[in-house]
């Protein structure tokens, strides 16, 4: 296992559309902040970001289906980022970049105002560090600060318990909800919650578990 994870970082090193950046250059001023669309995509396309990506079913699987879009996923695992990274060479996608790096640092990365919208597909809950939450009040003021007015937010999530923190979150934020749902797959929708599957996601429906989702805007 150690050698092939040896030889994922290896080949994350040959991919264009994946930037690991240093600390030190987010805080001296990232290159790309503010520029995705001039320098890396070369257009002006709404920016859509997964966070905690993992493989980056979410950001690759969107991005086929919506080439007039530009998506971007980030996940501090690089491991993982090889097979979203390797999805995007071997089918030649144009509009997708995917960035190793702590969501903390969505604010060093993009200006505001530069991305459109925000997909969280099932991150981990953190039982016991409310704060770490990628829901929390905390979080919440990240996406805020790079977001676009009216910008949207996606959760999934199979945990009861982060689904309703979530909602009291958006409830004493006072941010408005577009649509929610405690069991998607019997909801009779045909949006893009359910176009496309995450490897967890997966697991969980086989085990007939139920998948929440919630959408709104800052």
């Amino acid at each position: 296992m150690a050698k092939k994870k040896l030889v994922h970082f290896t080949e994350n090193l040959t991919f264009p559309h994946l930037f690991q950046p240093f600390y030190r250059e987010l805080t001296e001023g990232f290159r790309m902040r503010s520029q995705w669309g001039n320098e890396f995509f070369g257009n002006n396309h709404p920016v859509i970001l997964e966070l905690g990506c993992g493989k980056g079913e979410y950001t690759v699987g969107l991005a086929k289906k919506y080439p007039s879009h530009n998506f971007i996923g980030i996940d501090i695992k690089g491991s993982r980022l090889w097979r979203g990274c390797k999805s995007v060479a071997e089918e030649h996608l144009k509009n997708v970049a995917f960035i190793r790096t702590q969501v903390n640092n969505l604010p060093l990365l993009f200006a505001p105002g530069e991305v459109a919208e925000i997909w969280i597909t099932f991150p981990d809950p953190q039982p016991k560090h409310e704060r770490k939450r990628l829901t929390s009040p905390g979080f919440i003021e990240r996406y805020r600060q790079v977001m676009a007015p009216g910008g949207i937010i996606h959760l999934k999530t199979d945990d009861p318990e982060f689904f309703e923190y979530t909602r009291e979150v958006i409830r004493e934020m006072r941010l408005k909800v577009e649509w929610e749902t405690t069991d998607l797959y019997h909801s009779g929708t045909d949006h893009d919650v359910t176009l496309v599957q995450t490897y967890y996601e997966q697991i969980w429906l086989s085990m007939n578990k139920p998948i929440f989702y919630i959408r709104f805007i800052i």
